[in-house]
Order: C-alpha cells, then sequence, then structure tokens
C-alpha cells in the first residue's frame, strides 16, 4: 500500500447506508450512529423498499435535520446505491463519505477509529481479516468463504489488502473524485473490490483499520448466490486481463543483451 502522507483536516462527514428491507434495523442504527459520532451527517438510500423502510427513514429525516434520505426508484444493488449517494455528497461538498451497512453488522461505534486513521490517508477500511479484526457469529463456511475470497483477490490482482470485500470504509471526497466514479459498472460486493483496486492502482493512500463485524440479528442478508457468481466472474475477468498485461508488459521489454549493449 501507498505510504501515508499527512491529509488536510476532515471537515465535513456524511455517513451513506443503503436500506432495501431494513425496516426493523434502520432506526437503532441510525440512533447508535448519531449518538457516537454527533458531528456525522446521515444519508439514507432506499431502494423502494416494499417494507416500508422509506417511510421510517422519512421520520427520522423529520425527527433530525442532519438526516436525510435519498429515494430510488427499485433494487438496483449496492454499488448502484452508493453510487447515487457519492454523486449526492459531493455535489454538497462533504469531505468525508463513509459506507455503512443498515443490519449493524457494522458497529457505529468504531466509525471514530476510521475516521482517525483518515488523518494521515486518503481511504480507510475496516477490516475483519487484519490482527485485531474478527467476525461474530459466523458458521465456519461463512469465514472460509469471506477469508477465501480475499485470498482470491490479493493472488488475481495482486492487492496488498486483507479485506478487499468489507464494507465499512471511509473515503476523503478528495480520492473518490480521482476514481473514474462514471466508469464503474460493478453491483453486488464485487463493488467494494472494484473501487479498492481503482484507489490502490491510482497511488492513493489505503489503509486498513481492525473492526468486529457482527452478523445481522434481525431481517434477512442480502448475500446470494447470484451475487457471489457475479463477484467470482467480474474478479477473475479483472485478473486475468491484470496478469495478463503483466505478461505482455514482460515481452515488450528489450533484451537484457541488448540493453548492455551485448
Amino acid at each position: 500500500m501507498t505510504r501515508p502522507q499527512a491529509r488536510p483536516p476532515i471537515g465535513k462527514i456524511v455517513v451513506l447506508i443503503p436500506t432495501y428491507n431494513e425496516r426493523e434495523n434502520i432506526s437503532l442504527i441510525v440512533s447508535r450512529l448519531r449518538a457516537a459520532v454527533p458531528e456525522t451527517d446521515v444519508l439514507i438510500l432506499d431502494d423502494n423498499s416494499p417494507d416500508g423502510t422509506g417511510a421510517v427513514a422519512d421520520g427520522l429525516a423529520a425527527a433530525d435535520g442532519q438526516v436525510r434520505v435519498l429515494h430510488r426508484k427499485s433494487k438496483e444493488g449496492l454499488g448502484a446505491a452508493y453510487l447515487a449517494g457519492f454523486a449526492w455528497a459531493l455535489e454538497r461538498g462533504y469531505d468525508v463519505l463513509v459506507e455503512m451497512d443498515a443490519d449493524g453488522s457494522h458497529q457505529p461505534e468504531q466509525l471514530p477509529s476510521l475516521l482517525m486513521a483518515l488523518s494521515d490517508a486518503d481511504v480507510v477500511l475496516g477490516s475483519r481479516w487484519v490482527p485485531g479484526g474478527s467476525v461474530v457469529n459466523w458458521p465456519i463456511h461463512r469465514k472460509a468463504l469471506s477469508a477465501g475470497g480475499n485470498v482470491y483477490v490479493r493472488v488475481l490482482l495482486g492487492m496488498p489488502i486483507g479485506d478487499a470485500t468489507g464494507g465499512f470504509r471511509a473515503y476523503r471526497a478528495s480520492a473518490l473524485r480521482t476514481l473514474d466514479l462514471q466508469e464503474v459498472a460493478s453491483q453486488g460486493y464485487c463493488f467494494q473490490v472494484d473501487l479498492a483496486w481503482r484507489a490502490i492502482r491510482a497511488g492513493l493512500s489505503v489503509v486498513e483499520v481492525p473492526i468486529t463485524f457482527v452478523e445481522r440479528t434481525i431481517g434477512d442478508s442480502k448475500m446470494s448466490q447470484d451475487i457471489v457468481n457475479e463477484s467470482l466472474r467480474s474478479i477473475t475477468t479483472w485478473g486475468a486481463r491484470y496478469r495478463l498485461g503483466q505478461v505482455r508488459s514482460l515481452f515488450r521489454r528489450e533484451p537484457r543483451w541488448h540493453r548492455l549493449g551485448g
């Protein structure tokens, strides 16, 4: 990873929370977040949840001037929701944009540690798979899938990150403006890999902070076989292109004997 350098002070912060059928969770997570980091604003990104999450979010916004709601027409995937949130926040001059799940798996009480690390970085990833990180209430097969998937990412993409698939992270607005967000088409959880890899390739300072990930206790997980398959296909394609590019660059180099004048 790029060596951290001094960055401007952290200014206006907004936490982006995508929702789809999170009626029972959204009030609790927003309450915890506002208590843990009172200076942050909150943007709820609701994908027209049929369970009425959007109406609950509107109630939260009506009661708290630091909470906003962006209503989207339909469920279009995690990546599309975050891209819409990024655009909204960048247009309004926020300096730091935070990604956080609505189901309580990302603990708002750990956000201060991410923001502290951002003082010397462009991007901070909350990591389950670095020393000090952990996962609570996951069966062995889920842990193996996540940890193994991150090993696969590191091997294929050559990315020195322990947890590239995690969704608790903080970006400086200046970093996001360098990442060609209009070119991002990935959805699902490979969106997180896509942005982390773009940040690394752009030479941004990316650091990881250990977090404790807690499996949701209310509602259903949005993870599905389709999401896993999409991520696998996308990451394999990116990795194949990346490694093929490395091979081609080797063959384009002049032979060593020629460079030495032989």
